[in-house]
């Protein structure tokens, strides 16, 4: 999808902890999200970003394909769609809560921080699922910096956040999760991790984290750099035909540093802990 993974400048200052102090109830819409509010909390975030909750549960096979759609049509002006959900016995209150909170800070991940100047709200506005546990703006905060950290420690491997992901066909590790297996599997080289996310109802983040780590210990190919754009040689002339030159190989995907689960690392080792109990976790 092309979302940049690094964050633009932070958001004007005090622009969410404003909202929570004044307790303001209604619609915050940024470039990559919306924000809902109720007293100054979060209930609900949309970003095209992230599969919503609607897409993790019907790829779970928790709804029906027609689930969600009778959800909303059901909610009403009392905006109770969460609770119809759970009465229709598709979801207990337990699992549409953890569902929820998951998809809320998947899509917080991406539609945070707000630039300056590209927000509007809407006093009053409503979401049609209702409010089933609300955020505190610190906590989600919080929880949105500690994810951005863990992503920044594989920086290096940035580039297979926005290409098709190609598996390096390398034995794969024990160590590897159930989910990077599936990533593993469902990898088919055109699909880049956001598509893959959507496709298998999982969280983007968590996705984009997998493949980072799957390219980290050489599971998966990293696409090369840019090539450089050609330099006018001095003193050629503009109607001067070329030089002839001998065509140059199109360059192949990278492989990237291997046996990342079987370091020595401690930094490294601490990373894989740290992900696994994220994975928990969601």
């Amino acid at each position: 999808m092309g979302l940049p993974i690094s964050p633009p400048p932070p958001a004007p200052a005090g622009l969410l902890d404003r909202f929570a102090a004044e307790r303001v109830t209604g619609a915050l819409s940024g470039p990559h999200g919306c924000f809902y509010f109720l007293d100054g909390a979060v209930y609900c975030i949309e970003s095209t970003a992230a599969p919503g909750l609607g897409s993790r549960l019907t790829a779970a096979g928790k709804l029906p394909p027609q689930g969600w759609e009778h959800a909303a049509e059901a909610a009403g002006e009392r905006r109770t769609g969460g609770r119809f959900l759970v009465d229709e016995g598709w979801l207990t209150q337990g699992e549409l809560e953890i569902c929820h909170l998951a998809a809320l800070l998947d899509a917080a991940f991406f539609a945070l921080p707000l630039p300056p100047g590209a927000t509007s709200f809407t006093p009053g506005t409503a979401h049609w699922l209702g409010v089933i546990r609300p955020v505190s703006i610190t906590a989600l905060q919080q929880a949105t910096a500690r994810r951005r950290a863990l992503l920044d420690r594989l920086q290096p491997w940035a580039a297979a956040d926005t290409s098709p992901v190609i598996p390096a066909g390398t034995p794969v590790p024990a160590a590897t999760t159930r989910r990077q297996r599936r990533l593993l599997d469902r990898a088919d080289g055109r699909h880049t991790p956001y598509e893959l996310a959507r496709l298998l109802g999982e969280s983007a983040f968590a996705t984009l984290l997998d493949i980072r780590l799957l390219a980290a210990a050489g599971l998966v190919l990293v696409p090369p750099p840019p090539a450089p754009l050609p330099r006018r040689r001095p003193g050629a002339c503009l109607d001067a035909p070329a030089p002839a030159t001998a065509p140059r190989p199109a360059p192949a995907p990278q492989r990237s540093v291997p046996d990342i689960f079987d370091t020595t690392d401690p930094n490294i080792a601490l990373l894989v802990r740290l992900r696994t109990a994220l994975e928990e976790e969601l």
